[in-house]
């Protein structure tokens, strides 16, 4: 059984950092591509970040390009997503997902395994 578990949610102040964490098991990791996404109060799940399966392949939602970073480590079965320069818009539940691929897919229709989620709060 897939299981995802994300973790490194908070509150932060607008212009602070966060990295948030995706530890994945169940299934071979290295294998699959990793996505991130989102869901604010209200709006319908939308697509952050997503890198393929041997992490040379990324890509960003265009309102998160040059603030945030997804990375992954194969040997931790981890994913990362470091968000700097947080701005209050990107308040939401962040969403862990594994694709049912090796590409970095940027639509939520190619991931079939889904975390829990964790909420950031970004204050003004």
């Amino acid at each position: 059984q897939v299981q995802l578990v994300e973790s490194g949610g908070g509150l932060v102040q607008a212009g602070g950092s966060l990295r948030l964490s995706c530890a994945a098991s169940g299934r071979t990791f290295s294998n699959y591509a990793m996505g991130w996404f989102r869901q604010a109060p209200g709006k319908e799940r939308e697509f952050v970040a997503a890198i393929g399966r041997s992490a040379g392949s990324t890509n960003y939602a265009d309102s998160v390009k040059g603030r945030f970073t997804i990375s992954r480590d194969n040997a931790k079965n981890t994913v990362y997503l470091q968000m700097n320069s947080l701005k209050p818009e990107d308040t939401a539940v962040y969403y862990c997902a594994s694709g049912a691929g090796p590409w970095a897919y940027m639509h939520a229709g190619f991931y079939n395994y889904w975390g829990q989620g964790t909420q950031v709060t970004v204050s003004s």
